[in-house]
């Protein structure tokens, strides 16, 4: 994006001489130089000179000229009844729109007609419906760093929504922000950090008004919305990242008094859309109270995009959730699923919630219906605060306020705390409905200029102008039987038009038979038109009445809608409570219809049940279940109750809480992994969960480190990124902590691989203590589990078919016989010959003692057998069992080398050094081979 547009330079060189209408544009553009402005002349928005050319190449419409006296320019215009589709397609070309709005009413006015910026159209502070494209939250964010510590705000324009928090570091800051996913952003003068790992490449990052930044100023904005800052938010950051943002949200509204980017005014007499004061609520949260989940484990989770456009039906995990009747649902949906909570209570509170609705089907049937008939408040809200409802929004507003006593109805026997809530705490508004229905008809027109919005019967000065009009009308419409009669003449027509108002005509053939108090009007090729004194007298009453009315009409609606905009804190309570209620009802849809069980949270371990993924199985015929069983730690605070003899429980009683997964590859170790996080993420939202019973902990955070991934442009290869996740893991985590690792160590040789993927064993297990699935095929990492205690081995099983492998998806104890590469490159189609060869090359480096992983059939592990399928291989010291048969390694015939080996303390080595010696040894060996194999 250009980082300032700036007036023409070709105007820049004529500003002294230019014409009066091109000298406003001139102004608006040097006001508002970071943003492309669209002028309103007539019907059109028009661009002129260097930003003509621009509009008309991006938005695919011809490139005209204008002449004056001054030369000639470059014109494009866009149509003002279409005009958001292509500001959207400007938007997503990286421009910031200016639409400059015809401020004056041209009959009223001699010369040119003032304009102004009536609003800034950015990526983040959308607030149209055309735009916002969906129901989900459109945030921008404001970003300033203090002494200890980054404020950072949010805030979505178009519902409301306002939040503020204080993190302590630049990974905090990016890992709050992929909660959210604003689509742009602001950042204050002092804050120095990457830009793109810290607000990700799809947001928009810009810097604003330092002096809007500056303490004092952001306090007197933030009193003047919500009141006293210090008793609404804790640092000095937030408080200046929040009075920035609101300083912002006015700018791109054309509020009164705001100012631009570089802290001059613009258009401070300008209102046209009313203030923000339906940013009445300010949240502020600490990150602390809910769970955590990064940028890494959102994607990775597929929470709400999908990784991969194939397979799954491209479901996500939200949209197999959501059974939300409305868009208020869904938007709280999302919201629950970025921040699950970690508090029991309200956890459990939730879950009795759903408990009641999903054994209740008709309740919840009823409230699913009555939901739908719930159009978006907090967006309607939004728009009635900002004078730019039209008489169907503030209908819609009245609609849903019908549906709300029928909802409580239905809450009135409710026993679950969160239902009995509602139902006490839902307003009805009862009076703003009241309102709208008595001034506002059924069906109005779109435009509310135009008359036609006000109901018969609510103001009687409008109901005496509107039969004054109507009685005028109907006498015109009497005229021409009267006139007929009158002058003998079949073929008078009575007409009107815009230009010259009513008229008789009669044609050549009849002008004869005209009556004397017939005046010329119009002459046309084949008749004439008249007006007499009297159908003129009836004109002037008739334009009179319509005019008042029009006007008295607008003003009537217009007090209504300020009324309504009065009452936008109880609307806006009211969306969220309907909100909650549609994701209540929507979990207790899917628990009913999906089988998913209500968990219990709180527990010192994870223990599922016949766990399922909740993606996978809507996509699969078939979804095998698995349990998971993983006890507690004796590492962390969080877990001091059950350290050793403190209940009397040892090391060697309490269940593994570290599982090694081993198996081939598409056995389902991944999709098992991701299972039990979203088991645990769903019941920290409030869900019930797919397993047949599910006994959880509160967990803090998941991590995941789970696919491949790189960064060609940022110069990071697919192992440097897998590294990174790896160390923000290993510094991050807690015992309370989730962590997925998925074949840690393979970008790199398998020596390394193996040694950093041992490591991290011993450091997730000795000194973090955190819940961890490690999936790997470093087979010799399973000897971890006869050394540390806290370890288990877990393999998914497979069985034989007519000679074939098949992955029966199933986890059992122990460690996989084999990772069956070959027989998954076979699967997937790769030429047999390949295969073969592939075998063979297996069977030579199996008999060279390169790998031992059994007795080498078929290149299919020696452990599996017909009768038992695939039998685990026993850990043991990080000795393969075959090592003693005929497909051992067989050691190089050097003495220095034997003697080295004799001499070697394996006792007294610790694992990572253990693996490094004997890389060194291999190597030697292989270095000094005759054959130089």
């Amino acid at each position: 994006m250009d980082a300032a547009l700036g007036p023409p330079a070709k105007m820049a060189e004529l500003e002294d001489d230019l014409t009066p209408m091109m000298a406003q544009y001139f102004e608006l553009c040097e006001r508002y130089d970071e943003a492309l402005v669209l002028f309103r002349v007539g019907d059109f928005y028009e661009a002129f000179c260097d930003a003509a050319e621009r509009v008309a190449r991006l938005c695919e419409i011809t490139l005209t000229k204008r002449e004056d006296s001054t030369g000639e320019y470059p014109m494009a215009g866009i149509p003002i009844d279409n005009a958001e589709s292509y500001i959207e397609t400007l938007l997503d070309a990286g421009y910031r729109v200016a639409v400059a709005d015809q401020v004056e009413d041209p009959d009223e006015v001699s010369g040119v007609v003032e304009r102004a910026v009536t609003r800034v159209v950015t990526p983040g502070t959308l607030t149209e419906a055309e735009l916002l494209g969906g129901a989900d939250n459109n945030y921008v964010a404001a970003l300033t760093e203090g002494a200890d510590d980054y404020g950072l705000a949010l805030v979505d324009i178009s519902t409301g929504d306002c939040y503020a928090t204080s993190v302590g570091s630049e990974t905090a800051v990016a890992d709050e922000l992929s909660r959210f996913g604003p689509a742009e952003a602001i950042v204050g003068p002092e804050v120095d950090v990457d830009r793109d790992a810290t607000f990700g490449p799809a947001c928009l990052v810009t810097e604003y008004d330092a002096g809007a930044f500056e303490r004092e100023r952001a306090e007197e904005r933030i009193e003047r919305y919500f009141g006293p800052p210090e008793r609404l938010l804790a640092g000095d950051a937030e408080r200046r990242a929040c009075g920035a943002l609101l300083a912002y949200a006015e700018y791109t509204r054309g509020s009164a008094g705001a100012v631009g980017p570089d802290g001059e005014p613009v258009d401070p007499d300008v209102d046209p859309e009313g203030t923000l004061d339906y940013l009445n609520h300010l949240t502020r949260y600490d990150p602390r109270e809910y769970m955590l989940l990064d940028a890494v484990a959102v994607e990775s989770l597929e929470l709400f995009e999908r990784r991969s456009v194939q397979g799954h039906a491209n479901l996500t995990l939200v949209d197999t959730l959501d059974e939300t009747a409305c868009a208020l649902g869904r938007r709280k949906l999302t919201d629950w699923l970025r921040r699950p909570l970690l508090d029991e209570d309200r956890i459990d509170a939730r879950h009795e919630a759903v408990d009641e609705l999903s054994r209740d089907p008709a309740t919840r049937e009823r409230l699913h219906d009555l939901l739908t008939d719930v159009y978006d408040l907090e967006r309607l809200i939004s728009r009635v605060s900002r004078g730019r409802a039209n008489a169907r929004d503030l209908r819609s507003l009245a609609a849903t306020l019908s549906v709300v006593p029928d909802v409580r109805e239905a809450l009135s026997g409710a026993d679950a705390r969160l239902l009995s809530d509602l139902y006490a705490t839902i307003d009805p508004l009862a009076e703003t409905r009241e309102e709208i229905a008595a001034a506002v008809r059924p069906d109005p027109p779109q435009e509310i200029t135009e008359g036609g919005v006000v109901r018969e019967g609510y103001d009687a000065e409008l109901d005496d102008l509107r039969s004054t009009e109507r009685s005028g009308k109907q006498w015109i419409d009497d005229l021409e039987a009267d006139e007929r009669e009158r002058t003998g003449i079949d073929s008078l027509k009575v007409g009107h038009n815009s230009v010259h108002g009513y008229y008789i005509e009669v044609t050549n053939a009849n002008l004869d038979a005209v009556p004397e108090d017939y005046q010329r009007r119009q002459t046309l090729k084949n008749s004439e038109r008249f007006y007499t004194p009297e159908l003129k007298e009836r004109e002037e009453t008739i334009l009179r009445a319509e005019s008042e009315a029009d006007d008295l009409e607008y003003d009537l609606f217009c007090s209504v809608r300020d009324a309504v905009a009065d009452e936008a804190e109880r609307v806006q309570a009211l969306a969220d409570r309907l909100a909650r209620l549609d994701v209540l009802v929507s979990f207790a849809e899917v628990a009913a219809n999906h089988g998913y069980c209500r968990p219990t949270v709180g527990g010192d371990g994870i223990d599922i049940e016949a766990g399922r993924h909740p993606v996978v199985e809507r996509t699969e015929d078939a979804f095998v279940p698995n349990d998971t069983h993983l006890g507690s730690s004796p590492v962390g605070a969080s877990r001091a109750n059950n350290a050793d003899g403190a209940n009397g429980e040892t090391d060697a009683e309490r269940d593994p809480f570290f599982a090694v997964v081993t198996g081939p590859n598409m056995s389902g170790k991944s999709t098992y992994m991701r299972q039990v996080a979203l088991v645990c993420l769903l019941a920290q939202a409030g869900s019930f969960v797919p397993a047949a019973s599910a006994d959880l902990p509160i967990l803090d955070r998941v991590f995941t480190r789970v696919g491949a991934s790189d960064d060609i442009a940022g110069g990071r290869s697919t192992f440097m990124i897998e590294m990174t996740e790896l160390a923000t893991i290993l510094s991050e985590a807690t015992a309370d902590s989730l962590v997925l690792l998925d074949e840690v160590g393979r970008g790199t040789s398998t020596a390394d691989g193996l040694a950093i993927a041992r490591a991290v064993t011993e450091y997730l297990h000795d000194e973090v203590g955190a819940y961890t699935l490690f999936a790997t095929h470093h087979h010799d990492l399973t000897a971890a589990a006869e050394e540390l205690p806290g370890v288990a081995n877990r393999h998914f099983r497979t069985s034989r078919d007519e000679g074939r492998v098949v992955f029966d998806h199933e986890l059992a104890p122990g460690a996989a016989a084999a990772s069956y590469g070959v027989e998954v490159a076979d699967m997937a189609g790769v030429p047999d010959d390949v295969v073969a060869h592939s075998r063979e090359l297996l069977a030579d480096e199996r008999r060279d003692g390169a790998a031992v992983t059994g007795d080498g059939r078929d290149g299919v592990d020696g452990g599996d057998h017909p009768e038992t399928g695939d039998e685990p291989v026993p850990a043991t010291n990080g000795h393969d069992s075959a090592a003693d048969g005929a497909d051992g390694i067989e050691l190089a015939d050097d003495e220095a080398l034997a003697r080295e080996l004799r001499e070697t303390d394996v006792a007294t080595m610790t694992p990572l050094e253990a693996l490094n010696t004997l890389a060194a040894l291999k190597d030697r060996a292989e270095r000094d081979s005759p054959s130089g194999e």
